[in-house]
């Protein structure tokens, strides 16, 4: 299946679920949109933070697409949609035609879906998607800069692997900065303020074998927190986990 085809499933509401394994070798995005009054703190608040907030494509005001990323209506080709408004989650959304306004600036935001491809090309497993879950997230103590009203603390997602895979996946993403790059942290969960690993605060839970580590990596779902902390009236993220997929090729984003 190609972006295009699952971009049209979203928009038809023929796929509603997680994009974890789908259309390989595609780069996808984490999404945020909000009024243009807020995008410049909210363009510094990634920049100072660039390891869970790593920017790929942004809007001028009011412009749906980002031509970069493909041909998409950012308001309808993403599976599932999360309004916050003053700073609260309230409900999920098919589409965001009824929020949309001109002055809206939408910000894509590099996915380890990306880098989970490269994983998979090395003959990495990654449980979630072996079992058709959405990837665990949890949030950390691990403060991020601010930026105007933007603040809060880091998100990561885990996953569980041998202690070679884990050499092995350091190595890897290292390669990919622009979409989280390397691991930020593997081992003791309690390190970086996770009390319970079997109960992530988003995402599903995924099992974690005696011979196994976890291994984090920094999220982009950090900016719904962001958003929390700002309280400002309204914004669009994704659904965690139901990203907008793109025609521009993981491979496009290696640095090595």
């Amino acid at each position: 299946m190609t972006p295009s085809d699952l971009r049209q499933l979203c928009r038809t509401g023929k796929w509603t679920g997680p994009t974890a394994g789908a259309c390989d070798g595609y780069v996808q995005c984490n999404i945020v949109a909000l009024p243009e009054a807020f995008a410049a703190d909210f363009a510094r608040f990634c920049a100072l933070n660039p390891k869970p907030c790593p920017i790929i494509g942004q809007s001028n005001p009011g412009e749906t697409n980002v031509p970069l990323l493909g041909d998409f209506d950012i308001r309808t080709d993403c599976p599932k949609y999360q309004l916050f408004v003053d700073g609260s989650p309230t409900e999920e959304l098919q589409d965001i035609n009824d929020y949309w306004q001109d002055d809206w600036v939408f910000f894509g935001l590099g996915c380890s879906f990306s880098f989970e491809d490269a994983l998979l090309q090395a003959g990495i497993p990654l449980r979630h998607i072996e079992q058709d879950r959405n990837v665990a997230m949890y949030n950390t103590n691990i403060a991020c800069q601010s930026a105007g009203p933007f603040s809060g603390n880091m998100v990561v997602s885990m996953r569980p692997l041998s202690v070679s895979h884990t050499i092995r996946s350091i190595q890897i993403c290292s390669r990919f900065p622009a979409v989280h790059g390397a691991p930020i942290h593997f081992g003791n969960p309690k390190d970086i303020g996770i009390d319970d690993i079997n109960r992530p605060d988003y995402g599903d839970n995924v099992e974690i074998l005696e011979s196994e580590i976890p291994v984090f990596w920094a999220c982009g779902v950090t900016p719904q927190q962001a958003l929390r902390a700002a309280k400002i009236p309204c914004a669009i993220t994704h659904s965690p986990g139901h990203m907008l997929v793109t025609d521009l090729r993981n491979a496009e984003l290696a640095t090595l």
